[in-house]
């Protein structure tokens, strides 16, 4: 008997052992013996022999679309010739040399175009190979800023971030998140002081609001009350995506809600980190505007209106062709260095590594020059419009949230009070699973803990910014006949 995957690790799905379930005859397969440390010890993972464009090959046969772009990071596909052909050139240029005593080009080349992005609001970055490590990176550089600033404040050792909230897997990471099923294992282990706010979560947090001004005043003051309850003087950042990914399933911010966040931080004299690694890089198709005519970071877009501190890039930075993600620093942030240390107490052996550099360059530059992100915009009004039209009304399906071409779809067991789904439902796993099964074959990504960091299941879409018109429908047809055969097998819901 083979079992579905308990995955903790990577900020989707969270399944106690005993919830696990029998998977479907189709993906049953006895293990190979593998070497590899894979999610789950039960069974091997079918493995995929080629991907090209949108979709993946995998050694059964099967030909899978591939709707999620893994975890939203292939936002050019899969096969990017130009891609293969600067990581090729990168190669045999050089691949490696330490960055304590040497620089290449491209990562000269990807930092002034990530500065230059940010309209000169950020002034430096810094390249490691994952989300997590970003993270730790910005907490690590928050830090130091306070210690050498003057006059240096060494006591502003605390972050505050949200509920539901996550930033990666290293215990530094975890640590600064809100997510308690992932926290969970690595409790005692956890050395960060964080505390955490409630969420700016339209769905579950404003029903008592009639504007978005009178919710966004409400957690204005209860980040007052933490700043005030852990000691003012005491917090050195406050931590949060401005549309949240795998946590809560594509959730932007109301509008107004990170001003607020802003002038608490400011009041109180804290750094606000951004974390795009899930959704930056184009990926919510962020609204041009006459200060930011050619946006691609979130940040950016008008409804969220600010500028960190600090912030965090990943997934879509480098599109999957390398293992690469970075902080970029403001102005303010590294000015304080420059009169101080003269440089950042933190290094990496594969810090800005010229290969990955190089794969991300050209990933960013395919994004700039073919005008991307404007798809983005386009197709993604697309994509959300579909998907509310063909799932609004299932009675399993509570909200459809998202921006650009990032959107999530959250289940409920009763649609009037919100409810969410036992989690020995396994809801989310199960929609996934059903999804990569003939006739679907589409990969949705799943996510648990939606309403209060145990329960709650949703699955996200995000395909890459190439995709047409053709493709968002054909995605929102298959994603739309999966949850209702999900539901019709549980319940004999026909519902849509």
């Amino acid at each position: 008997m083979v079992m579905s995957q308990a995955i903790f690790n990577d900020g989707n799905v969270v399944v106690e052992p005993s919830h696990l379930r029998v998977r479907s005859e189709q993906h049953q397969q006895a293990s190979t013996g593998s070497g590899v440390l894979h999610r789950s010890l039960h069974d091997d993972p079918l493995q995929v022999v080629s991907a090209e464009g949108n979709y993946l090959y995998l050694n059964n046969g099967q030909k899978i679309l591939d709707a999620t772009g893994g975890a939203a990071v292939t936002c050019l596909g899969h096969g990017n010739r130009r891609v293969r052909e600067a990581v090729m050139d990168q190669m045999n240029t050089v691949s490696y040399c330490h960055s304590l005593f040497y620089a290449t080009s491209a990562a000269e080349e990807l930092a002034n175009l990530l500065v230059e992005s940010t309209d000169g609001e950020m002034t430096r970055a810094f390249f490691i190979s994952s989300g997590s490590e970003a993270i730790e990176a910005a907490l690590k550089l928050a830090r130091q800023f306070h210690l050498e600033k003057q006059p240096s404040e060494p006591q502003r050792t605390h972050f505050i971030s949200r509920h539901q909230s996550y930033h990666g897997t290293t215990l530094g990471a975890l640590g600064a998140g809100g997510h308690v099923a992932r926290r969970k294992l690595y409790e005692p282990m956890l050395g960060v002081k964080s505390s955490h706010v409630r969420p700016c979560y339209r769905y579950r947090g404003a029903d008592a609001f009639h504007e978005d001004s009178a919710y966004v005043q409400l957690l204005e003051a209860e980040l007052e009350a933490e700043f005030q309850r852990v000691g003012p003087a005491n917090v050195a950042a406050f931590l949060a995506e401005p549309v949240v990914g795998a946590a809560l399933g594509c959730v932007p911010a109301v509008p107004g809600y990170f001003q607020a966040v802003r002038r608490v931080c400011d009041k109180y004299g804290a750094l606000l980190i951004l974390d795009e690694v899930m959704c930056g890089a184009g990926r919510i198709g962020p609204e041009p505007s006459e200060r930011y005519p050619n946006p691609l970071h979130a940040w950016q877009d008008p409804q969220f209106g600010v500028v960190p501190d600090l912030m965090t890039m990943g997934k879509g930075l480098g599109g999957g062709y390398m293992p690469i993600a970075a902080m970029l620093a403001s102005k303010k942030v590294v000015d304080v260095l420059t009169s101080g240390t003269g440089s950042f107490s933190h290094g990496q052996t594969y810090q800005g590594h010229p290969v990955a550099c190089r794969a991300a360059l050209e990933v960013q530059r395919i994004i700039k020059h073919d005008n991307l992100v404007a798809n983005v915009r386009k197709q993604g009004m697309l994509l959300g419009e579909l998907l509310k039209d063909r799932l609004g009304s299932h009675p399993a399906v509570g909200d459809i949230r998202g921006k650009g071409l990032f959107w999530g779809i959250e289940f409920v067991a009763n649609k009037t009070t919100k409810e969410p789904f036992d989690p020995k439902d396994a809801v989310a796993s199960g929609i996934h699973e059903l999804g990569m099964q003939d006739p679907h074959n589409i990969s949705l990504y799943p996510g648990t803990g939606t309403s209060d960091g145990a329960r709650g299941d949703h699955v996200l879409s995000a395909p890459a910014y190439t995709v047409a018109a053709d493709d968002i429908r054909q995605i929102v047809d298959v994603t739309a006949n999966v949850i209702n055969q999900f539901f019709w097998a549980k319940n004999g819901d026909r519902s849509v």
